[in-house]
């Protein structure tokens, strides 16, 4: 506990420093792989938003984990949308009109991001920046889109690709004629870069809780 407060301690100082105020950038912690002691542990040093790539592993954790606000971060499957739809405080990984359809037969209520594919790599989900706008707007038909998250490349500078999500969201905003709040972009990795470009909302796991367990 006193290790994961000093670390999320350190996060702070870094955003600090990358000329951001920690009040306004919502860290997402990253729960994947750990188990629920360490969801709780989160929760006590003041980590509310709580993130899972599967959603199995997350509706687990949240039958035994009280107080915690969970998003879905990792690819969400049509044959799992039944299970995710309206359980999440926000599904940050829609990366189609299809998908979205999918979530709004069961509910239209459900917070969304739209992902983009910013370093348009072939093994990563999102969409393609240069359908990103028209997809927000489709999205938009159905669901509450908040705004988009991505991820950076996997070497290489990701400033660019964070500039670029950042462009395209306030295109979406002029398109649509509305706020797109949040830009979910940076990870443990590369996160001040994302900062510098805009980011909104941190994606943050082993820099607040070391290594996933094997």
């Amino acid at each position: 506990m006193i290790e994961l407060e000093a670390r999320l301690a350190a996060v702070r100082e870094r955003i600090v420093r990358a000329g951001r105020d920690p009040g306004e950038v919502t860290i997402v912690a990253v729960t994947k792989g750990f188990d629920a002691s360490i969801c709780r542990q989160a929760l006590a040093a003041g980590l509310s938003v709580l993130g899972e790539n599967r959603v199995h592993e997350a509706l687990t954790k949240m039958s035994v984990v009280d107080g915690a606000q969970w998003h879905l971060i990792g690819h969400l499957q049509t044959n799992k949308v039944r299970s995710a739809a309206g359980r999440f405080a926000l599904i940050q990984s829609v990366d189609s009109a299809r998908l979205a359809e999918h979530i709004a037969r069961v509910t239209n209520q459900q917070p969304v991001l739209v992902e983009v594919n910013a370093s348009r790599e072939p093994q990563k989900s999102g969409v393609d920046p240069d359908r990103a706008v028209e997809v927000v707007r489709e999205v938009a038909d159905m669901l509450e889109v908040q705004g988009l998250m991505a991820m950076g490349p996997t070497a290489g500078d990701p400033t660019p690709a964070f500039e670029e999500v950042c462009r395209l969201r306030d295109a979406a905003e002029q398109r649509l004629g509305k706020r797109l709040p949040v830009l979910s972009m940076g990870m443990s990795g590369d996160f001040e870069a994302a900062l510098a470009a805009g980011s909104t909302m941190l994606r943050l796991g082993q820099v607040l809780f070391g290594p996933r367990p094997a």
